[in-house]
């Protein structure tokens, strides 16, 4: 198979040429891949199965993990699904179109290989243009997880999507840079209180202003055991990861960098090429390994827009290990460290505060 590159040069109003070829291959049950303003989607008809088991196979996705089915308006998810409530009428409002997934009761029409064999279904409305005038322009919902073979960094770009999916689908539809970087927020409303299962752009103290109380899943804090059934994508299998050996330090900024110097140090010492994930205020401090700026501690916008690209990078770069900053777990910086945290493995170092200014800071390994 060739696979079909059509760049978008107009987005607003979007230009629907390349779209209606895009189209007629969702309708045929074929694949293609359009950007959100997540990610990269690889995007299938969502009703039909045997498209939906052609999306796994392209990714390498174990099938128990559930896809999203976007929607271009609220009259489309209604047949999807069976029953609304009330609560989910209130997310929509607030943050429909945009970087926010449900989860409700599937109707009959949802195919299992769409819902992951759940009797629930992830719906998404995108903002993104052309990814809206695609839905439209198909006539049937898109079932589309991020455009990357399972595992690696999800695709901020349409160079990202071709690396990974060149040769297994039809048509990428390049519409340049995506604007959030790290995928939707998604939350379950199927329970008596509404849950967390995936932080992004629409971040938790955003939907406490919604909903009240929100449940975080506790897949937020380690990975789910391997017998269980991952309610949303992303929940249990390892995701994000470079292809190099990713650790994670925890801690006081400052003590931070001293302890990833320390550890580069060690690694060169050991010839292996090393590489560190650093912000634009800190980047200087490293004199060793590349050194990479994910973007300025002060935006964790430019952060999570940069995120999966910089992953990427190392593996251009083909570094064997790399050691990463952290950031505040709040507000976005919960989509930033749970991406990271994934990408890692949840392998981590938390450096342990100098208790002298003047001494070595100790530290400890958490797997």
């Amino acid at each position: 198979m060739v696979t079909k590159v059509i760049k978008i040069e107009d987005r607003e109003p979007v230009d629907e040429s390349g779209l209606r070829e895009a189209a007629e291959i969702i309708r045929g049950g074929g694949l293609v891949a359009f950007p959100t303003e997540t990610v990269y989607g690889l995007g299938a008809n969502a009703l039909d199965g045997e498209a939906a088991q052609k999306i796994y196979a392209a990714k390498g996705r174990p099938s128990d993990n559930p896809l999203i089915a976007h929607v271009a308006d609220w009259e489309g998810m209604l047949p999807l699904v069976a029953d609304i409530p009330e609560n989910a009428k209130k997310l929509a409002d607030a943050f429909w179109p945009g970087p926010m997934t449900l989860i409700l009761n599937k109707s009959s029409r949802i195919p299992k290989a769409t819902s992951g064999g759940l009797d629930t279904v992830a719906i998404r409305m995108p903002s993104d243009p052309v990814a809206h005038k695609l839905i439209e322009l198909s006539g049937v919902p898109i079932a589309a997880p991020s455009a990357n073979t399972s595992g690696r960094p999800s695709p901020t770009r349409a160079e990202h999507v071709l690396e990974d999916m060149n040769g297994k689908i039809e048509l990428i539809l390049d519409g340049g840079p995506v604007k959030v970087g790290v995928e939707s927020t998604i939350v379950d409303l199927t329970g008596e209180v509404p849950a967390l299962l995936r932080p992004g752009a629409v971040t938790l103290s955003m939907l406490e202003k919604i909903l009240g109380k929100v449940d975080i899943d506790p897949a937020l804090k380690g990975p789910l055991a391997g017998d269980v059934h991952p309610k949303a994508p992303g929940m249990k299998y390892r995701h994000y990861a470079p292809k190099a050996e990713l650790i994670l330090v925890e801690g006081n900024p400052d003590e931070v960098v001293n302890m990833i110097n320390t550890k580069v140090r060690e690694a060169v010492n050991a010839n292996r090429l090393t590489g560190i994930i650093a912000t634009a205020e800190s980047q200087n401090r490293y004199p060793l390994g590349i050194v990479k700026s994910i973007g300025m501690r002060s935006s964790e916008e430019s952060i999570a827009h940069n995120l999966f690209s910089v992953l990427r990078e190392f593996d251009d770069a083909g570094v064997d290990i790399i050691y990463s900053e952290s950031f505040p777990s709040d507000d976005l910086g919960q989509a930033i460290m749970n991406r990271l945290m994934k990408a890692a493995g949840y392998h981590s170092i938390h450096v342990i505060p100098k208790k002298n200014p003047e001494a070595e800071g100790d530290f400890k390994k958490e797997s």
